[in-house]
């Protein structure tokens, strides 16, 4: 009889093709495997209306699927890792293996393809994500900001009916879903840098299964899997929420240093503090650490809201 492993995802489109992804790697590994995907509806999913960082709370993603994993309704959940909050719940362990990591870089979205300076003067951005929107404020102060929340087809077709003349996605996602295009210009992570985590794959399982934790070992991409917990050590040590407009990008050099950079600013896209550092990637958490305390040196204190963490949106 083949061994089973019991996957948790979300049922949208892109988290069933990340699951799918993640069986199909977990069977060409280990031959006799029977991944079997169930799927879950979070708080996010039901509330496609509010802005994230107006709800209450925080894992608006991943709740239930931590939920089913500490009941041993499932062995596997397969999160986007930027929705998984830093504090995990007790017994519970993410980023032991973290597959190899998509571009993590953002994609403006518009249905001419233009670029961020090709925008007509107070276009209308669709985006709930104050990230996105401080950011972009900070490279355009004439843009002007619309909410729009939902899956990456319901995006697009708000825009495509004319919502909005601009929004703004994750390459990962486009990527994994066949959806990159001609409508997609990438943009510069100076500008408009990622939240910790995007582009990679949280597998989370409970802490005391070794069998999964064996499981997942060959899925493992040692590079991503460093710059990403340097990126969650930096969050951790801010406190910071998805509130927050920050932004931080760290990246593994083959052969050579872990780079992490971070962005923090105001939320009308003024009073910008960003730091850099560098070492060596076994000390990716220190590093993390270490560039929040520069961070928090330079005032950045007082642009940090804690109020909620995860789902940047």
């Amino acid at each position: 009889m083949a061994d089973l492993i019991r996957i948790g995802a979300r049922g949208s489109r892109l988290a069933l093709v990340q699951a799918n992804w993640v069986a199909e790697r977990l069977r060409d590994a280990h031959g006799d495997l029977d991944a079997r995907i169930e799927t879950f509806r979070t708080a996010g999913d039901r509330d496609r209306a509010t802005a994230l960082a107006r709800l209450p709370g925080i894992g608006f993603f991943v709740k239930e699927l931590q939920a089913a994993l500490a009941e041993d309704r499932i062995d596997l959940a397969v999160h986007s890792l930027k929705d998984v909050p830093t504090a995990e719940p007790a017994g519970l362990t993410v980023c032991d293996s973290v597959p190899e990591r998509e571009d993590p870089r953002e994609c403006l979205v518009t249905p001419q393809g233009l670029g961020l300076e090709d925008l007509p003067r107070g276009a209308t951005v669709g985006s709930s994500s104050p990230r996105r929107r401080a950011m972009l404020l900070a490279a355009r102060p004439d843009l002007v900001f619309a909410d729009l929340r939902g899956n990456v087809e319901t995006r697009l077709a708000k825009l495509e009916a004319g919502v909005c003349h601009a929004t703004v996605l994750a390459r990962a996602g486009l990527a994994r879903m066949g959806l990159l295009d001609r409508r997609m210009a990438l943009l510069d992570p100076l500008v408009l840098m990622p939240p910790a985590g995007q582009g990679a794959l949280g597998l989370e399982f409970r802490t005391s299964d070794d069998r999964v934790r064996r499981l997942l070992g060959p899925l493992d991409h040692a590079r991503s899997r460093l710059a990403v917990t340097a990126e969650r050590a930096l969050i951790a040590r801010l406190g910071a929420g998805c509130r927050t407009p920050l932004g931080v990008l760290g990246w593994v050099e083959r052969n050579g240093p872990l780079l992490l950079e971070a962005y923090i600013l105001s939320p009308d896209g003024r009073d910008p503090v960003r730091r850099r550092t560098e070492g060596p990637p076994a000390e990716a958490a220190s590093l993390g650490a270490g560039l929040a305390d520069a961070l928090l040196a330079a005032g950045a204190g007082r642009l940090v809201s804690r109020e909620s963490e995860a789902g940047d949106g």
